[in-house]
């Protein structure tokens, strides 16, 4: 029982870092229509200036996770702008291009700066609590608080502010929301900040448990993409569930299995679950 305990509480610490990198994708997705292929090396970008403005800049830890958003907010601002608006009448292919190019910029800036070996950032929270005899740390206690924080914070920007409710109105319908006033342009900015601010805090929330190197996305990008096919391409509700689904599933088969049979788990659920629903959990025909 201890040790269900001690992994459903890792569980629950990878599945908050999954949603908030999950949703990220899932709004530009959404909104854009193209999937961000350079999605897990801008979580990478993250760690490493979270790293950094903790380390050299000697912020405190929550400062340095807020910094780092605020600078990948201010990238997917420009790279709205510079690379993918001037697509925005090109085929959907053009702008997954544009993300491979993305990504392999951003690997090659981080190798540059930072080097091609692992780096280790020190937890700021040190100990552990116990509970239900089993010990958890704080750090994964954090995570778990942040991550329902911050989606709850996210839906009442959807739901509540008029920008959140534009994203919403452009996800449903981009020409009908054009047609009441909305500015699809205006709306793709503040997507792309939003969506690379949640991936900084996750990437943030989890560099103090893993080691830094610049190919830490890799493995997260696919994990993300299983997550939102899973819950439905869009479905802001469809990747929560499915990013805790998946999080808990591939700790606990780690566990009581392997290593490998945890792996294995992400997309035998995927399987499961599309053999069931081709459009994943939460999926709708989006109209255009």
């Amino acid at each position: 029982m201890t040790l269900f305990v001690q992994q459903l509480a890792n569980g629950l610490a990878l599945g908050g870092i999954y949603c908030l990198a999950a949703i990220g994708l899932t709004l530009v997705f959404g909104v854009l229509g193209f999937p961000n292929l350079a999605h897990g090396a801008l979580y990478m970008l993250g760690a490493y200036l979270t790293f950094f403005f903790l380390t050299d800049v000697g912020l405190p830890y929550v400062v340095a996770i807020l910094a780092a958003a605020v600078v990948l907010a201010f990238l997917g601002v420009v790279l709205e702008r510079l690379v993918f608006h001037p697509l925005r009448n090109s085929p959907h292919t053009h702008h997954m291009i544009a993300t491979v190019g993305v990504m392999f910029f951003l690997v090659a800036v981080v190798q540059e700066i930072w080097g091609t070996g692992f780096l280790r950032m020190e937890s700021p929270v040190n100990g552990q609590v116990s509970v239900a005899g089993a010990q958890v740390s704080w750090q994964r206690i954090i995570i778990i608080v942040t991550a329902v924080v911050v989606l709850l914070l996210l839906t009442w920007f959807l739901k509540r502010s008029p920008h959140g409710q534009a994203i919403e109105a452009i996800e449903q319908d981009r020409t009908g929301a054009a047609l009441v006033g909305i500015n699809p342009s205006m709306v793709s900015m503040v997507t792309f900040a939003v969506s690379l601010a949640l991936v900084a805090i996750a990437a943030g929330l989890v560099a103090p448990i893993n080691l830094l190197s610049p190919g830490m996305g890799d493995s997260l990008s696919l994990t993300v993409f299983a997550i939102i096919i899973l819950g439905g391409l869009g479905s802001l509700p469809g990747a929560i569930i499915g990013g805790f689904t998946i999080a808990i599933a591939e700790v606990m088969a780690a566990t009581y299995i392997s290593v490998g049979a945890g792996e294995a788990a992400i997309f035998i659920i995927l399987i499961a679950v599309l053999a069931i629903k081709p459009t994943g959990i939460f999926g709708t025909v989006t109209q255009r």
